[in-house]
């Protein structure tokens, strides 16, 4: 076998074909995963609609996608830790090991940073090769549609615990993916009134499911005079913004009480204009800037979340297509309706 299925970011345009490609070739430090399940993450369908960030950052052609679970079926021969049959998933930071970063045990903020399906080709295609570092084993009791989103849980996770939030009233602003598992988590880590804000029905629905308090639509409702209500004028301890959207995180930082915290996770088109002298200076906001998940102990976290029960993501697994139906699957997300996608390999059912 020397070639394979998958979904080609061909040229540097809106979508994407599927179509014959090489299969990948392993190093010595590779691994050869078979893949089972792959997630749709925000960052597949920027590139697949070719915005501004896509068409500054990504080199055609190239195989899309990042999130995954597989079994590995042929390993390099510097490799030490992974052998032929583990099933794994996809830490998707690839770190150059050299820079201050790397050195001094922040190799996911590495100067030299790659990241798997972005710099490399990815994981929506029967086959992946990737860095052994990047090879996360899962449990065997994991279908590989909730392990194939072990990175995005693992964002929601550093989001929402970048500080304790038990017996804390807590905002989740925007509630895509990673959003959702953002609520899931803080539910699982005790927050108290627990708010999601959207403005798609079907998400804050979503929301609701995986242990919001309050779910509020900020086109049908002051959400800010809402969310000062339910706290008895107070605001919330802690806001994490998940939505990339500059009037939500105004909006987020108005609903906060002096001195909490606030998580910013997403990312935003235009640069946001933001008064921080009356918005977070003032106030004593303590703000952090989530990057996505630490190496490797965010990973600890979502394994055991996932395996002890306390987080089950399988509500927001909303849809599943063969990997030949991408296109449908990419126009779904872009609807926002509808929870994390599943792209699955021809032959694993949908």
């Amino acid at each position: 076998m020397t070639t394979m299925k998958a979904v080609i970011k061909v040229r540097p345009e809106y979508g994407a074909v599927f179509a014959e490609a090489p299969l990948p070739k392993v190093g010595p430090h590779d691994v050869l995963v078979k893949v089972q399940a792959a997630s749709i993450c925000g960052t597949d369908l920027h590139i697949y609609q070719w915005d501004d960030w896509a068409a500054h950052r990504i080199k055609t052609p190239q195989i899309m996608g990042h999130e995954l679970a597989g079994e590995v079926i042929e390993v390099g021969r510097e490799v030490s830790q992974i052998r032929v049959g583990d099933y794994v998933t996809a830490e998707t930071h690839i770190p150059c090991g050299r820079c201050f970063q790397c050195k001094t045990g922040r190799p996911e903020i590495c100067r030299n940073l790659k990241i798997l399906g972005v710099d490399t080709d990815g994981s929506f295609a029967e086959y992946i090769a990737m860095p052994e570092l990047d090879a996360w084993k899962n449990s065997p009791r994991l279908s590989p549609e909730v392990a194939a989103i072990q990175e995005p849980l693992g964002n929601a996770i550093d989001t929402v615990l970048a500080e304790d939030v038990a017996g804390k009233t807590c905002a989740i602003i925007g509630c895509g993916p990673v959003g959702l598992l953002a609520v899931a988590v803080a539910h699982a880590c005790g927050a108290t009134t627990l708010v999601a804000t959207d403005v798609n029905e079907f998400r804050l629905d979503l929301a609701r499911k995986m242990g919001a308090t309050h779910a509020l639509n900020p086109a049908e409702t002051d959400v800010v005079k809402e969310v000062l209500d339910l706290t008895h004028g107070d605001g919330v301890d802690v806001m994490c913004e998940m939505s990339g959207n500059a009037r939500a995180l105004h909006q987020g930082l108005a609903m906060m009480t002096p001195g909490g915290r606030a998580s910013l996770l997403g990312l935003y088109k235009e640069p946001p204009s933001l008064d921080l002298n009356n918005e977070v200076i003032m106030r004593g906001i303590r703000v952090f800037g989530v990057t996505g998940r630490t190496m490797f102990g965010t990973w600890f976290k979502a394994a055991r979340f996932l395996e002890s029960g306390q987080v089950d993501p399988r509500p927001i697994i909303t849809h599943r297509f063969p990997m030949r139906e991408f296109d449908k699957a990419m126009d779904l997300m872009a609807s926002g309706n509808s929870g994390k996608v599943v792209l699955l390999p021809d032959g694993a059912g949908a």
